[in-house]
């Protein structure tokens, strides 16, 4: 069974967080989005523990459903060094237990959904295995809160503690995580770290999964890689999309070299703003390796269906004129997903010809890409040549992209990674 996942989002007990990110809310926009399963998020807040019982009904061992989605128990946490740490747990009983242990090193795990430790990651990690509840660093890369903002390896970070995955962030993808070779043996996780409950935050990343059953215990096996379960594909943004994936100020988002930006000391010499350190740059100077294991997922990278229709129609993604385009595309497929990812072009079509055009340029890698950087996202344009030309017409249609950041993203075809076998028809 195939099934779509996004296991890191966060409640509205987090800071800078919707009000409307509620259990009802995320199991709509969850079914709008085509997941099967979400993780709840926040969950070592008690009164968001309450929301959830509220309104699901359990299934199994760390697994409750509401309206066919299923939610696992997962949270946040930052660490001593502001390092954040995702965690997935067996059953609400672990998730008392590690609140009542962490409640001497946190003054607002019972107000604030991601709440802050005075432990260290290895101890953090350590606590986790001990319980059998899943870790992992948080959006690795990113230049704040991250374990690669703080530290060089996982091992330095975790001291030897077993990590059971790694969340690769919206600036990331996994060929970027593979230069670093210590990574080859680990799962990756693509989450949205939603903040809010719209499907263009809520699974704007998402894991599909080779599983049995929509359970906690089917999660942990693929996660682990046993009993034939696994993780089969990631989807995300294409990196360079992401707010921190280019070396740039934080303040005007000037891009710079990394040599330019140790050459001023990280201060902005147009507006004297801070200058944060991209993603991109990050990886390399970390990296060890240009070999990839031959068993790591392909990496699909797509966008949201609103910013996409936003790009084509000229208005913005929460318009009226985008959301009357974007229903019209779930009345005839369903899900969102389904859009991005499954259905034929020339059906999409049917729909908005020039939509089915940007989704098919999405998926072939044919759309022009501005890097983003500094906090500010990057940008989409759908070249003239894809505009001018037919559905039928594409196949044949030439369209240099640029090399906008040095690096054009390859990715291994999912019918590549199933050997050209029935199950690449995702």
């Amino acid at each position: 069974m195939l099934v779509d996942a996004d296991l890191h989002i966060h409640s509205h007990y987090s800071k800078a967080v919707s009000k409307a990110m509620t259990v009802p809310n995320l199991a709509q926009n969850a079914l709008f989005k085509g997941l099967k399963m979400v993780g709840t998020g926040d969950i070592l807040n008690p009164k968001w523990e309450g929301e959830l019982l509220k309104y699901t009904k359990k299934i199994d061992e760390g697994t409750y459903e509401r309206g066919g989605i299923r939610f696992l128990l997962t949270a946040e946490v930052e660490d001593s060094r502001r390092v954040h740490h995702v965690l997935i747990f067996p059953n609400l009983e672990t998730v008392h237990e590690i609140r009542g242990a962490l409640k001497r090193y946190s003054s607002n795990i019972e107000t604030e959904g991601r709440p802050h430790l005075t432990l260290s990651a290895a101890e953090i990690a350590d606590l986790s295995n001990d319980l059998g509840v899943l870790i992992g660093p948080a959006h690795a890369f990113t230049p704040w809160t991250s374990l690669y903002k703080e530290h060089n390896s996982l091992n330095e970070a975790y001291q030897g503690a077993k990590v059971h995955f790694l969340e690769l962030g919206l600036s990331a993808d996994s060929e970027m995580a593979d230069r670093i070779k210590a990574h080859h043996s680990i799962t990756y996780l693509s989450n949205s770290d939603a903040h809010s409950p719209m499907p263009h935050r809520l699974g704007r990343e998402f894991n599909r999964f080779d599983i049995g059953e929509v359970t906690f215990e089917e999660v942990r096996k693929a996660i682990l890689r046993r009993g034939g379960k696994r993780v089969v594909l990631n989807a995300g943004l294409d990196p360079r999309l992401g707010k921190y994936h280019m070396t740039a100020c934080s303040r005007c988002y000037a891009q710079y070299s990394l040599g330019e930006a140790k050459a001023f000391h990280w201060k902005c010499p147009r507006c004297g703003g801070r200058i944060k350190k991209g993603v991109r740059d990050r990886i390399l100077e970390l990296a060890d390796t240009g070999e990839r294991p031959n068993d790591r997922p392909p990496y699909l990278h797509l966008a949201p269906l609103a910013e996409i229709i936003a790009m084509v129609v000229g208005k913005g993604v929460e318009t009226k004129a985008v959301r009357v385009i974007w229903e019209r595309f779930l009345r005839e497929f369903r899900s969102e997903i389904r859009v991005l990812v499954d259905v034929p072009v020339e059906e999409l079509a049917r729909v908005h010809e020039d939509v089915a055009k940007a989704v098919w340029a999405y998926r072939t890698g044919k759309l022009v890409v501005i890097p983003g950087g500094g906090g500010k996202y990057g940008e989409i344009k759908l070249p003239e040549e894809i505009k001018n030309a037919g559905v039928d017409e594409l196949e044949n249609v030439e369209v240099e992209t640029g090399d906008n950041d040095g690096r054009r993203p390859k990715q291994m075809s999912i019918t590549e990674f199933f050997g050209g076998s029935n199950d690449a028809r995702i």
